[in-house]
């Protein structure tokens, strides 16, 4: 059995910071666990891989919902990164840090130091972002976070068509205010993914105290009382055990940190009886509080053949395959969302409450986002920060089994209402005139949807998610709590959860970079914990 100072559990967004941070000290040991390979293939680092990876069989958990009556009794993709890098190695590569209120909504609950004043310092550390901007952007961080290098006229055309309905030009929606429309940043440099592999795993590779280990499953926390020890997990067939002098952080996202918490004992009383696992510590909020973007995608076709549709196919495709190759440009540079905007549906609100991706192309499905064969636009809305709450619980004591995720999208009336006049503005904004001569006519919704009732059946029978799973190990000091506002579990020394499950609210937006924000704190807050326990020893 092997014995180090701090065994992360998990390779991903969070994961990667944290083995980075903490390995910054040299007599510090951290062993950090990946349950998938490493990050091999040639489309991680290619941004409009993304594509492909959603549905890898290799680098892709491929979770999916239970079938539910709030969505037509149909099964949501829910993609899950499986490599070093976890999701920042497969997914759309948008770097969005979310709004203030969320993190003041997050203090309110009781959760002291994560108001936006104390998390932005933790932002900044991470990021370099390449184009400046103002005293709240970073400069100098492993993370690279570019402005989109690709520019198109139909892009353009939709931020004026914006911005002719009433909604202003924004150039720098990450610096605290959100409203208006234009380009999305992106985790990318010299126009490749800047992955938390790249950006954090790969500089300290060469350290002597950091190991890390892929292909290593973890089966659970190994539990001494109520101490956490260390972790089991299997590796080639063989079932090894690690131990940690310190502490245990569980960085498996938020489809598997509750998962492992259950298989280790940790949970609801009355769930783990019922699958046969022993109940060490009675903890209600286990795999509760989950919530997602649930987010429509409505397309229109196009009138002109200059949208991603024609330019990925044929020779046109084998010319932007050699401008990648040669200058690192073109449409392989592209990600899932390209225009964003942040819209208000109610003028008494104080913050935007929508999110619109905007794209010029369009694919049959979602789910498997062939391209059509003639031009299309998608535009993609989904309420920043949605009410409705679900649950992600074991689906049997084995570890191998897919978690049973129950969204529960569209349960809270304001959800309905928002994703409805979400997609009323989406009409509004791409039937101005600045896109008639790109527009030819709309399909999904289409016609037949005009009524919000109709609009709202429409949403019901084809949304998808934006894969921003939270929630699931909240903090907070409510009952339903998992962790404390040191990600500390409850009642349990020695284990901590630091990733997009401690989110006791959704944050608006893409997850991703508010998940590298909980990791950069979560290192600073073990690091403190232990200097000051040995002054305490002392």
């Amino acid at each position: 059995m092997n014995e180090y100072d701090y065994i992360v559990v998990g390779a991903g967004s969070a994961g990667c910071v944290l083995a980075n941070r903490l390995s910054e000290d040299p007599s510090k040991t951290v062993l950090l666990l990946e349950a998938g390979p490493k990050d091999a293939s040639m489309w991680i680092s290619i941004p409009v891989g993304f594509s492909k990876l959603l549905n890898s069989p290799v680098y892709n958990w491929n979770f999916e919902t239970e079938p539910e009556a709030s969505v037509k009794g149909r099964t949501i993709p829910i993609p899950r990164g499986r490599t070093l890098g976890g999701s920042s190695s497969i997914n759309g590569m948008l770097y969005v840090r979310g709004n203030p209120l969320d993190f003041n909504t997050w203090s309110q609950l009781g959760n002291r130091g994560w108001s936006y004043d104390s998390v932005l310092p933790y932002f900044r550390k991470s990021e370099n972002f390449e184009p400046g901007g103002d005293e709240t952007r970073g400069r100098g961080g492993p993370l690279n976070v570019a402005n989109m290098i690709e520019r198109h006229e139909i892009l353009d055309a939709l931020i004026d068509a914006a911005e002719a309905e009433g909604w202003p030009r924004n150039p720098d929606y990450n610096n605290g205010k959100q409203e208006g429309f234009g380009y999305y940043q992106v985790t990318q440099k010299n126009g490749q993914r800047w992955s938390t592999a790249r950006a954090f795993l790969d500089p300290a590779r060469g350290r002597p105290n950091l190991h890390i280990e892929t292909d290593a499953h973890a089966m659970g926390v190994m539990l001494e009382g109520k101490r956490c020890a260390g972790v089991a997990y299997k590796q080639g067939g063989a079932l090894r055990q690690a131990r940690a002098r310190i502490e245990v952080v569980l960085s498996a996202g938020a489809v598997q940190s509750p998962q492992l918490l259950e298989l280790s004992g940790i949970g609801q009383p009355e769930l783990l009886q019922s699958h046969g696992i022993e109940v060490r510590h009675a903890l209600p909020g286990v795999g509760e509080n989950y919530r997602d973007h649930f987010a429509p995608r409505m397309n229109w076709r196009g009138k002109l053949p200059i949208t991603l549709n024609e330019l990925t196919r044929g020779v046109k495709f084998a010319r932007e395959v050699v401008k990648y190759y040669t200058q690192r440009r073109g449409v392989l540079t592209y990600t899932a969302g390209i225009v964003y905007g942040f819209v208000r549906t109610r003028p008494e609100l104080e913050e935007p409450d929508v999110q619109f991706h905007f794209a010029h192309a369009s694919y049959a499905t979602a789910a498997t986002r062939v391209l059509d064969r003639e031009p299309g636009m998608t535009l993609t809305v989904y309420q920043c920060r949605p009410e409705s709450k679900g649950s992600i619980h074991i689906r049997s004591a084995d570890p191998y089994a897919k978690p049973v995720i129950r969204p529960n999208f569209l349960a809270d009336p304001l959800d309905r209402q928002t994703v409805v006049e979400g997609i009323k503005i989406g009409r509004r904004i791409m039937n101005n005139a600045a896109m008639d001569k790109y527009r030819k006519h709309e399909m999904n919704p289409g016609e037949a949807a005009q009524t919000d009732e109709q609009i709202l059946d429409w949403a019901r029978g084809n949304g998808q998610t934006t894969y921003h799973v939270v929630g699931t190990c909240k903090m907070g000091q409510d009952p339903m709590a998992v962790v404390d506002d040191q990600l500390r579990v409850r009642g349990i020394s020695g284990l901590r959860v630091a990733d997009a499950s401690i989110m006791p609210t959704m944050v608006s937006g893409n997850t991703n970079a508010a998940v590298i924000m909980i990791a950069e704190k979560a290192a600073d807050m073990i690091k403190q914990a232990a200097v000051e326990k040995m002054r305490a020893a002392a």
